[in-house]
């Protein structure tokens, strides 16, 4: 039987397909804007005739209807390795529960053993190219490792879906599943990102200053990283690399600008290397059928001493609060999970390690409560039940609109001095004399 032959074979409805599973079943969903809603929502009628289903995602962009279908989670029980706004409101009522870990060391993790083998994956991906092999469109990520050992492969097949280029371990062949589903071919979920305010702004002038013609480059997720990729296209900086995470809407004007080339990158020279993409058609676009840029999985593009043999590697990432020991908190309110670990870590200790790195932890000096009340992001120390996301001892530079504290080889006072001297004028004050009653000495610091 040829693939042609294998494939056509292979077709069945959503509901056919979602009935393979069964009681006590991991099941997991492909990653990012390449989950399918289509294979959800049957999956979700599906779900009061089962038990003890534990459902596995990776910053799953929509709430799952499968979720929804047992609010008392008496038939699934919801996991997610790094929470999208969707997870977060589902962990707010009780129905999804955070993985901690490194992203890079998610493959690892299931390898390891440490995780359930997956019994059902659901994926989302491109009909089939004259050799049989679809693509996995903007996510790469875990899922290749959920392949090597998944007991039953379900794949939507969406002609939106674009075809990326890839590494081995990436590239899927009709053979390695099981099933195919014809979707609906509806475009793939977008993440438009919010325009930067004017704080957003300035922090991004001051990161462009630290990045240099040849900086292999890393942004992470938001406006500002955003405003920095337009404010670079804008400087004209020269053969830039990129080596990332997520590629988002940035680097596309990076690219268009000229400011892109990657010819003096370590590993992959010329090629925009990612595990991700979120953004809008124009980056999805911009992928399609691109091969200058390289999808591959999260253990090589997010492992830091892959990531580090590149010079200059500048990765920014944002943050929740930091406080006067440099300690960040990036990911949770509280108890509250915001969103995850993710990649800030491995791409922070990364640059700690590539010569000439740099790693940026970028916030704005304030955040404003539903009250009104304006509280400071530079703290005195963490709050109560806050998670620590970088320890201080990666923590080389934290930028906020009033500057950039450089807190390479500093002493606890020398950091406490520097963070305080980039915190909104209002606070400052207050956060010397809470330095001093917590040993530290600070000399007074003009605004």
């Amino acid at each position: 039987m040829n693939w042609r032959e294998d494939y056509e074979s292979k077709f069945k409805s959503a509901e056919e397909a979602v009935s393979v599973v069964k009681d006590g079943d991991h099941v997991a969903y492909g990653e990012f804007a390449m989950a399918s809603p289509y294979l959800d929502a049957a999956f979700a009628e599906r779900v009061p005739q089962l038990r003890e289903i534990i459902l596995r995602a990776t910053t799953c962009p929509f709430p799952p209807k499968a979720v929804l279908a047992d609010p008392g989670m008496e038939h699934l029980m919801y996991n997610d390795w790094h929470f999208s706004p969707a997870s977060r409101k589902l962990s707010d009522h009780g129905l999804c529960r955070y993985i901690p870990m490194n992203y890079h060391q998610g493959p690892q993790t299931i390898r390891n053993g440490l995780i359930h083998p997956i019994d059902v994956l659901m994926i989302m991906v491109s009909p089939p190219d004259e050799k049989g092999y679809v693509s996995l469109g903007t996510s790469s990520s875990i899922v290749p490792t959920y392949l090597e050992n998944a007991g039953w492969v379900i794949a939507e097949v969406n002609s939106s879906v674009p075809r990326t280029f890839c590494d081995e371990k990436s590239k899927i062949h009709v053979s390695q599943i099981d099933c195919f589903v014809q979707g609906p071919n509806r475009p793939i979920i977008e993440a438009p990102t919010p325009p930067p305010t004017e704080v957003d702004e300035k922090i991004a002038q001051l990161v462009v200053g630290l990045v240099g013609d040849r900086a292999c480059i890393q942004l992470g997720i938001g406006a500002m990283p955003n405003a920095v990729g337009e404010l670079i296209a804008e400087a004209g900086l020269k053969d830039l690399g990129v080596h990332t995470e997520m590629l988002c809407d940035a680097y596309v004007a990076m690219a268009e600008a000229g400011c892109i080339t990657g010819k003096y990158k370590a590993t992959d020279p010329g090629k925009i290397v990612y595990t991700f993409a979120m953004g809008t058609k124009k980056l999805y676009d911009f992928l399609d059928g691109n091969p200058d840029c390289l999808l591959a999985p999260v253990d090589y593009t997010n492992d830091p001493w892959i990531i580090s043999r590149n010079d200059n590697m500048v990765c920014l990432n944002n943050a929740i609060e930091v406080d006067l020991y440099g300690q960040v908190a990036s990911e949770t309110s509280g108890p509250r999970q915001i969103s995850g670990t993710g990649g800030q870590l491995d791409f922070i200790t990364a640059a700690a390690h590539s010569r000439g790195g740099k790693g940026l932890i970028c916030l704005s000096s304030t955040y404003t409560e539903r009250d009104g009340t304006v509280c400071s992001r530079i703290l005195p120390h963490l709050g109560p039940c806050q998670i620590v996301t970088v320890p201080r001892s990666y923590n080389q530079f934290v930028i906020t609109e009033y500057g950039i504290a450089d807190l390479r080889a500093k002493t606890t006072w020398e950091r406490a001095e520097a963070l305080i001297s980039i915190a909104h004028p209002d606070f400052r004050e207050g956060l010397i004399r809470e330095a001093e009653a917590q040993g530290l000495r600070v000399r007074r610091i003009k605004d």
